[in-house]
């Protein structure tokens, strides 16, 4: 059953590094734009916040990236977005501290809310691995998976799960949207 709507619509796109969030988010954007809905990317903030330094992650700079990412969704808001597609949230940050450091420190823990999201979308790996900077577990994406779904269910979140090629996975996340949210979207 979905949540009630409730503007902005706030969609969480987890999963393992190179799973397909990005794709998925880039593909979406511009069919809801043309469909007239006020949607905005936010984008990963760590890219944005190692592309001028070295990819050397701290506790505090995991701290400051969650910080930004929620910044950013803030800040789509204050432009009028209808629909955020979250391209990772401080989930990712506090699984990323478990993963790097052993733990989260408490301030990151007490931003971690995914329950404040309408939907969860969650990325299977099922995709072939890219390499880039900023990832570093080729190896480890399944195990990566299985840590996201069990902090969801702990926080008893349900995520649709986002499998199969991006077509597929546009797809099935569009008939969700037209179905639940937003039934003024034409059929896919």
């Amino acid at each position: 059953m979905p949540s009630p709507f409730v503007s902005p619509l706030r969609i969480a796109v987890l999963g393992p590094e190179s799973s397909g969030k990005s794709t998925l988010c880039r593909m979406l954007l511009p069919l809801l734009q043309a469909q007239g809905v006020a949607a905005y990317w936010v984008e990963e903030y760590a890219r944005h916040y190692y592309a001028n330094r070295a990819y050397q992650p701290t506790p505090r700079q995991v701290l400051e990236i969650a910080q930004g990412q929620l910044a950013a969704e803030a800040a789509a808001v204050a432009q009028g977005a209808r629909v955020l597609l979250c391209d990772t949230t401080v989930l990712t940050c506090r699984i990323w501290a478990e993963v790097a450091f052993g733990e989260a420190e408490p301030a990151l823990l007490a931003l971690d809310a995914p329950q404040c999201y309408a939907l969860t979308w969650l990325a299977c790996p099922d995709m072939p691995w890219q390499p880039d900077p900023l990832r570093s577990h080729p190896e480890a994406r399944d195990w990566l998976f299985d840590l996201y779904r069990q902090a969801l269910a702990r926080e008893g979140v349900a995520p649709l799960l986002l499998q199969g090629s991006p077509q597929a996975r546009l797809a099935a996340v569009w008939r969700v949207l037209q179905r639940d949210y937003l039934p003024e979207l034409p059929n896919f």
